[in-house]
């Protein structure tokens, strides 16, 4: 066994098998792997992977903006903006790919993770959400969005969006009582704002408040680690991911925002997946009591 220490601005402990920790840094590592294939390489890979489809867990992890891939299709593979743009959470979840990865290998269960990047079309808003393409965020103008029409996005639309959500309500159709959980990350500091003080965030809507909030207690239970209780978003979003296949049908669900320095690298995605595993499962049980 190895002791592992979780990255950041706290201390916490945890135990884990090497065997075990290895196959998780190593599907961190492939799925990183495709985020470097260049566009060309990458331009006939479908808006979405799954991983895991056949794991028997009840759990389905999401990760809706796992990626800042922009399909050839969209302006030329290129939006227009600088490399370290793209590199910032402006474009995706930096990290959260990883950790939904780890998490759900620990929780037996299988992964969907989109593939394209949140500026080209954001997998996570409903179809009328006017930020389902954005033109400016977070202090940068995206050249590529500026004078994107209604046919565009429904282009957008057919070829990345609807094409992941089909998968996912499949996959969360798969069995009677799914439980979905929704990784993404956050940055430390938005452009102009104060630092955000939490390193980890629960958010959940008012209308099913269930599993999230006996997981705040449990994560609330590690004395050096701030959690945010709908922070550093409100969690009821209509239209958004949790909304659709969740809230709609009923399922027990949770969305989790990691700060992302913390899991920019696979061993602090291993580590939170190591912390996360455990006490969501716990949080389940009390929430089906």
């Amino acid at each position: 066994m190895a002791e592992i220490g979780l990255r950041g601005n706290w201390r916490f402990l945890c135990r884990v098998g090497n065997d075990k920790r290895e196959r998780i840094l190593s599907s961190a590592r492939d799925y990183a792997f495709t985020d470097r294939l260049n566009t060309k390489q990458r331009q006939n890979l479908s808006a979405y992977k799954i991983i895991g489809q056949q794991r028997p867990g009840r759990w389905l992890v999401t990760c809706d903006h796992a990626s800042s891939r922009v399909p050839q299709d969209v302006a030329g593979g290129d939006l227009g903006i600088e490399p370290t743009d793209m590199a910032r959470h402006i474009a995706y979840d930096v990290g959260a790919a990883g950790l939904t990865l780890a998490l759900a290998e620990r929780l037996n269960s299988p992964a969907i993770l989109s593939d394209f990047s949140r500026l080209v079309i954001d997998a996570n808003r409903g179809e009328e959400d006017p930020t389902l393409v954005m033109r400016l965020y977070d202090g940068t103008i995206i050249p590529a969005n500026r004078s994107v029409d209604a046919v565009e996005v429904e282009r957008r639309l057919a070829t990345l969006h609807r094409p992941y959500h089909t998968a996912y309500a499949a996959m969360a159709a798969r069995q009677q009582e799914t439980v979905i959980v929704a990784i993404h990350s956050f940055t430390p500091c938005l452009r102009g704002r104060l630092p955000r003080p939490w390193q980890v965030g629960v958010l959940y809507s008012h209308l099913d408040a269930r599993l999230s909030l006996p997981l705040i207690d449990r994560l609330r239970a590690f004395p050096d680690l701030c959690v945010g209780d709908n922070e550093p978003y409100a969690g009821h979003l209509p239209g958004d991911a949790i909304d659709r296949h969740a809230l709609q049908h009923g399922r027990h669900n949770t969305l989790i925002e990691v700060r992302n320095d913390l899991i920019g690298d696979a061993g602090g995605q291993a580590d939170w997946a190591a912390l996360l595993a455990p006490v969501l499962e716990a949080a389940l049980a009390r929430a089906i009591l």
